[in-house]
């Protein structure tokens, strides 16, 4: 089984995301989280895809589509590493990228589905991983990463967003 990774490589502010990994194969965590974000976000009604709790705070729309996004770069930064590429990634700011986004003229339904095909893209490339790659590292947003890591930020990510929408979103009305 493999470890989990060391602070010494991710970037700090990562640290929240591998904590909510729980104890395990992280390529069967990321399978069975699929399936629960899936449930979770295709268990919201159209008209609750437009819902933001709070004056500027994202759309329900917003955060999935944040999620996908966010899988998509993770993803390409593991590829990226676990091939050798010792190129520097560059970060991103998600606020501007959800602003660019229009995920709220996207029917919700639209942005489940679209998250099931990137979480499948995301398992075929983990499960054609070999164990050597699983500690490459590079650098990312100016900071050093392992493939490892990747994988548990991407898997922590997606559990600390559906935990928002759990306690903030779902209490709606």
């Amino acid at each position: 089984m493999l470890k989990r990774p060391g602070m010494d490589e991710y970037a700090p502010f990562y640290q929240t995301y591998i904590d909510k990994v729980p104890d395990g194969p992280i390529v069967e965590i990321v399978k069975l989280n699929s399936a629960d974000a899936a449930e979770l976000f295709n268990s919201f009604s159209e008209e609750d895809g437009e819902y933001r709790y709070a004056p500027g705070k994202w759309t329900i729309k917003e955060l999935i589509g944040h999620i996908i996004d966010n899988e998509r770069i993770m993803a390409y930064r593991l590829l990226r590493i676990s091939r050798g590429d010792k190129t520097p990634l560059v970060g991103y700011d998600q606020d501007d990228y959800v602003l660019s986004s229009h995920f709220n003229d996207r029917p919700l339904a639209a942005l489940a589905e679209e998250f099931t095909h990137v979480r499948r893209s995301t398992i075929s490339l983990l499960e054609g991983l070999r164990e050597h790659q699983w500690n490459c590292s590079g650098t990312a947003n100016n900071y050093p990463v392992t493939v490892r890591a990747l994988a548990y930020i991407m898997a922590g990510h997606e559990l600390h967003h559906r935990q928002i929408l759990s306690e903030r979103y779902i209490k709606m009305n």
